[in-house]
């Protein structure tokens, strides 16, 4: 137990105790808890104590106090000082953006018609070209410049696709609409022939403009989901996320009509996982420990990363995070925190910097007795990955995060959170997150 509180089901500190008790009772509860309204122990309807909550939360809240007044705006390369590196884009609106495509598609006619031909140039957006910044502690995109010929029949194609979107966004922007990468790729699909292609143009079309993808008109499907204690208006509609059942509200594609942000949780739960997310919102743990529970469902789209940010931003609250004990899924937070390489040209508006790795580490594999037939033996591939996260500059930075990595690939055993069913399917909302939340077990 830490700090007098210790929920139960919770394995004990030692096997001795363990032998000495002669039961399983702290491996798992045996039955299902009461039905909202009343439990056998006298608790809250919302399925904790006062006293649990206060317990559990005490931790949480000192971390949310040293927030301070609030996050402020991000650092930028300007203010850092940082040379050799592409400009970052921003949000711009329509006219902005049909203004520059228009100046960008001049430039290319006077240049056909000197009877040069004509190219496009923006900044590479290749692996090579992207740089870990430790002062803005996000990767950011090199200055390397991409020449697209028209005249070349290895870049040919691709410069007619190129066109091809530019023309596209400028009827969204004229018609002030917006459309779903999808259907960007139904409106050509001889050219386009896979919508990676058309997807892949129009972050380079970002690049060239020097605006977020966002601002082209051009969203991606839902796919990332909120739940908890949050409200907002959405396009003008009022969205309550503890009314939203368990599978939790889908995130907007379109975050800019995400407006008044309130709530009153102490933190956000950042789930790499649905199953995990759906075990929380069916237990309603968010009534429990009032915090706003959000997953991308795997590798988090635009709107997820972006949707994290503004929330962190506008109730200045903790962000813990949830995932796999895998290579993929550290690489999926540091996403979240530090930018993709893929879309590094605007990490400033997609990373939410300092979120807290609360879960599962491959630490918490003994520590939580985490039976051997849970355990899962990493793959080649796994160990490749995990070795070169190790020699990545963010995660050399983070001393903690380097030596749970050096850990795992050292031991080669790996878990998903779903490891922790086997002590009984509601452990981690009932057991494994009270104590981790009431230990302030986080890095």
């Amino acid at each position: 137990a830490t700090h007098g509180f210790r929920p139960a089901g919770d394995p004990p500190a030692s096997s001795n105790v363990h032998r000495a008790a002669g039961t399983r009772r702290d491996m798992a509860p045996k039955k299902r808890p009461a039905a909202s309204g009343a439990s056998a122990s006298g608790a809250s309807a919302s399925g904790a104590s006062a006293a649990d909550e206060a317990a559990v939360l005490r931790k949480v809240k000192q971390l949310r106090s040293s927030l301070g007044g609030g996050s402020g705006p991000k650092l930028t390369l300007e203010q850092a000082g940082v040379s050799g590196v592409c400009r970052e884009v921003r949000a711009m609106g329509t006219r902005e953006v049909r203004d520059e495509i228009e100046r960008i598609c001049l430039c290319a006619v006077s240049s056909i018609m000197r009877g040069d031909g004509f190219a496009y140039s923006m900044p590479s957006r290749a692996a090579s070209n992207v740089l870990y910044v430790p002062q803005l502690d996000r990767v950011v995109l090199k200055d390397k410049i991409l020449e697209r010929l028209f005249a070349s029949a290895s870049s040919a194609r691709k410069t007619a696709i190129t066109t091809r979107v530019m023309q596209l966004v400028l009827e969204l922007c004229a018609k002030k609409i917006h459309v779903t990468k999808r259907d960007l790729f139904y409106t050509d699909v001889k050219l386009f022939r896979q919508q990676t292609e058309s997807d892949d143009v129009l972050d380079d079309v970002a690049c060239m403009v020097g605006c977020t993808r966002s601002s082209l008109s051009v969203v991606a499907a839902e796919k990332g989901i909120v739940v908890g204690k949050i409200i907002f208006e959405d396009d003008g509609d009022t969205i309550d996320c503890t009314k939203m059942g368990v599978g939790g509200k889908a995130i907007p594609p379109s975050i800019d009509r995400v407006t008044g942000v309130r709530g009153e949780a102490q933190f956000i739960l950042l789930i790499e996982k649905d199953a995990a997310f759906m075990r929380l919102a069916e237990d309603r743990f968010y009534n429990s420990y009032p915090c706003v529970i959000i997953s991308g469902k795997g590798q988090p789209d635009v709107a997820t990363r972006l949707f994290l940010n503004k929330v962190r931003s506008e109730l200045n609250i903790p962000i813990l995070g949830l995932f796999d004990a895998d290579p993929y899924g550290l690489k999926i937070l540091s996403v979240y925190m530090k930018g993709s390489k893929n879309m590094s040209y605007d990490s400033i508006n997609l990373t939410t910097p300092d979120i807290k790795w609360l879960g599962i580490r491959p630490t918490d594999l003994d520590k939580y007795q985490i039976p051997q037939q849970c355990r899962l033996e990493m793959s080649d591939h796994d160990l490749r990955t995990g070795k070169e996260l190790l020699a990545e500059e963010f995660i050399k930075a983070n001393a903690s995060w380097h030596k749970e990595l050096e850990l795992m690939v050292q031991s080669k055993v790996k878990a998903e959170i779903q490891a922790l069913s086997s002590f009984g399917f509601q452990y981690l909302s009932k057991v494994y997150l009270p104590r981790k939340l009431a230990e302030g077990d986080w890095i």
